[in-house]
């Protein structure tokens, strides 16, 4: 397989379902917090369960909605997570990106109201808000700042300003004693000290950077200050740190208004490192000279969603004269812990050493000028940098709330991310994103599709491609490089009138050449139409690029309307031969393939098995039967090359469906392929992976036929007995409760497709 390829299908790694069986049973692991609602499933999903009692206990009303609230949008955005309810609890499942997100839990009341709570037995509150908590999912990328085997000491310090008592924290390095230099470690006003401790992992971050041994031993003292005299008047002695110039080495950082603090402590006591991270002076210019300044002046910024984004640029013209270094503009975060967490991580590893070689981390970027918003927002705006602008019209001015809704998830789940308002409109930035999203705009409760968007008419959400890494197979090919887009027009005796279907041909499609092209029947889900795998499901740019790659055996692709009540009778007497007398397609089944997802799968799977002899390929997303049909297995085996079954993981609720309609195949014999779950849920994110694994399949080996090329070769002879099956992992005895399980989510508005809509 082509890297190409693999960089698309990244989003849908697949799972063994030797491990995926457990669904979505107890905790396997720790969870990472300390909330008992919430439990790590086996494969992986952090699972929310809130009882319904306690939220009425929180609230003294019942709510209308209930949500996990978090830091698990984009790059650490807050976004909310909704559940629903299941035998008195409130229930939601998710996969986290490693890191530590912070959570708490919302409940919308009748007024629109949305109250804030927590898990009533968690300990001390992390910020000055005590309805948040804290989760820490390890993994690729966040090492650097997990639980070190060999913590140093945490000392609270009480110490008095005034009349009053502050607290401060002190780190030390495990194993070391006597005397040592000291870091004051300054929170922004808006921040507790606990904050370092608790949401910037300051002692994990530096427990790890003594291990490896790249921290000069020394202690750091966390604290929020009023203003610098504080840590030189109160804090200082309290601690007994000595500020004269026998004294250890001294150094100061900070965040935001603690970042001045420490920039006037510097001018006033000898530091050997200043570190100033999303620095705000507030129109303040201490004067810092060059005789006075230290040997290591560092600046941190976060990228254009930073508030310090534009005042660090007046920091900067501030030092000019001072010898500093500017790390440069952290394109993966704005002003947030992720940002300060790894500034601290930087700064700790130079400061007190004598040589350090200076400059930007890699990656970074220069900070040239003061961010310009976009002009004439409709539709979302994407900087060179990946950050995405939402603007409304004015048409929610009175609205309460106003929400983006999208597949933000790692695995592509779905999450709504708050918007503020903006005069008559409402307004979101977020990102750095990269790939593709499809979105829609909840207001008050209500699902809207964007206005503005007057591109794609036929489904209740709008697309969103950002250019970058990931993803590449969903991206535009160069004009006139693709294959061609039609809508093919037909009338129908099932659904009596005129119904309409997209039909994509390839790239230099001859409708004279002498052997007609392959037939790829592609079908969409339940709540959907005939325009969402090209609106949504990118099957275009999917089917463009993997021609491009030379990965596609060159066919016909025809995404008809499956909403009619005989699907069977309508593909086979209606559209087919309304698409064979259009285009110059085959007529044996060797040379034809269907495919579909969700209820389409549905629709796939029917007529492969009560029809065999037309369609010798077989793709099946996320799809099962409520009821066997009487079916020949040995005429379908006969007449089959190719049968593969796919599903998400268990946060698809097709899941068990999927695996019950895999037993039942194994019982009556017949053969077909399963590479694994899909992680991702029930969604696009799902099939888009299944089309890009399946479609290079196709047709290989008919007539010699290959990919890359059309010229036949040998014959290859039909798949034998040895052909490979998934082990079997489900019973027919799943089924009623399979069934009575979807019958209920069906009943509570749960569509077959992600573009359903709901009232929330």
């Amino acid at each position: 397989m082509s890297t190409h390829r693999m960089s698309a299908l990244a989003a849908g790694t697949s799972l063994a379902i030797a491990t995926a069986t457990g669904g979505a049973g107890g905790a396997a692991d720790d969870p990472g917090t300390s909330d008992p609602w919430v439990t790590l499933t086996e494969d992986g999903y952090h699972r929310f369960a809130v009882p319904h009692s306690a939220v009425r206990e929180a609230l003294g009303a019942e709510p209308v909605t209930v949500e996990v609230s978090g830091t698990f949008g984009p790059a650490g955005t807050w976004a909310d997570l909704a559940t629903e309810l299941q035998g008195g609890e409130h229930v939601a499942s998710t996969l986290l990106a490693p890191g530590l997100h912070v959570f708490t839990y919302t409940a919308t009341l009748v007024d629109r109201t949305r109250v804030t709570f927590r898990e009533p037995t968690q300990p001390q509150p992390v910020t000055s808000d005590d309805t948040l908590a804290t989760i820490f999912v390890a993994g690729e990328g966040v090492d650097w700042f997990a639980d070190s085997p060999e913590p140093g000491p945490v000392e609270e310090v009480t110490y008095r300003v005034g009349e009053s008592d502050r607290t401060a924290f002190v780190w030390r390095p495990h194993g070391v004693s006597g005397a040592l230099p000291t870091l004051f470690l300054l929170a922004d006003e808006a921040h507790s000290a606990r904050e370092w401790l608790e949401l910037g992992r300051a002692a994990q971050v530096l427990d790890r950077l003594h291990t490896d041994g790249g921290l000069t031993p020394m202690q750091v003292v966390m604290a929020r200050v009023d203003d610098a005299a504080e840590v030189t008047r109160d804090l200082a002695p309290a601690l007994g740190v000595e500020l004269t110039d026998g004294a250890p080495a001294l150094a100061a950082a900070g965040i935001g208004t603690g970042a001045a603090h420490a920039l006037e402590l510097a001018r006033d006591t000898r530091l050997a490192a200043l570190g100033l991270m999303s620095a705000r002076l507030d129109g303040a210019r201490p004067g810092l000279s060059a005789e006075d300044a230290p040997d290591l002046v560092r600046v941190y910024v976060g990228n254009s969603l930073d508030p310090a984004y534009d005042p660090t640029l007046e920091l900067l013209a501030t030092l000019d004269g001072v010898p500093h270094e500017f790390d440069g503009v952290t394109p993966g975060s704005g002003g947030t812990w992720d940002t300060w967490r790894s500034a601290l991580r930087d700064l700790a590893s130079r400061a007190f050493q004598d040589a350090v070689v200076g400059g930007p981390r890699e990656g970074h970027l220069p900070l040239e000028a003061p961010y310009s918003p976009p002009e004439d927002v409709t539709t979302p705006h994407v900087d060179e940098h990946g950050i995405v602008t939402f603007v409304t019209g004015t048409q929610w001015a009175e609205a309460h709330e106003v929400r983006v809704w999208g597949n933000w998830a790692p695995h592509g789940a779905w999450y709504r991310i708050p918007m503020e308002r903006d005069g008559d409109r409402w307004r979101l930035r977020i990102g750095p994103l990269d790939g593709f999203y499809y979105y829609r705009y909840v207001v008050d409760g209500v699902d809207h599709k964007d206005p503005a968007d007057t591109v794609n008419t036929l489904t209740g959400v709008s697309p969103l491609f950002v250019p970058g890494e990931t993803d590449r197979l969903l991206a535009d090919v160069p004009a006139g490089q693709g294959g061609a887009l039609e809508v093919l027009t037909y009338s129908s005796t099932v659904a009596p009138g005129e119904r309409k279907a997209y039909v994509w041909t390839p790239p230099d499609y001859d409708p004279e050449r002498a052997e007609p092209y392959p037939l790829l029947i592609l079908n969409h889900g339940g709540d959907q139409s005939w325009g969402d795998w090209v609106e949504v499901g990118r099957a275009r740019q999917i089917l463009d690029n993997l021609s491009l790659a030379g990965e596609l055996v060159p066919m016909v692709v025809v995404m008809g309307d499956g909403n009619v009540s005989d699907y069977e009778s309508e593909l086979l007497d209606n559209l087919m031969p309304a698409v064979e007398e259009a285009f110059h397609v085959a007529r044996d089944a060797d040379r034809r393939a269907i495919a579909g997802l969700s209820m389409g799968a549905m629709h796939t799977l029917r007529t492969w098995l009560t029809h065999p002899g037309e369609f010798a390929w077989v793709g099946a997303f996320s799809g099962f039967l409520f009821t066997n049909p009487d079916f020949d297995a040995e005429q379908v085996n006969a007449t089959t090359r190719l049968a593969r079954i796919y599903t998400g993981d268990s946060a698809d609720f097709t899941y068990e469906g999927t695996l019950g309609l895999m037993a039942m195949l194994d019982e009556r014999g017949v053969r077909y392929e399963f590479p694994g779950a899909t992680r991702s849920p029930h969604g696009f994110d799902t099939w888009q992976a299944n089309l890009i694994d399946l479609a290079p399949r196709l047709f290989v080996g008919v007539d010699g036929t290959s990919p890359t090329s059309e010229s036949p070769t040998a014959a290859e002879e039909p798949a034998d007995d040895d052909a490979p099956q998934a082990t079997r992992t489900g019973s027919p005895g799943a089924w009623p409760g399979i069934v009575a399980g979807l019958a209920l989510l069906l009943a509570a508005g749960v569509g077959w497709g992600v573009t359903r809509r709901r009232r929330s």
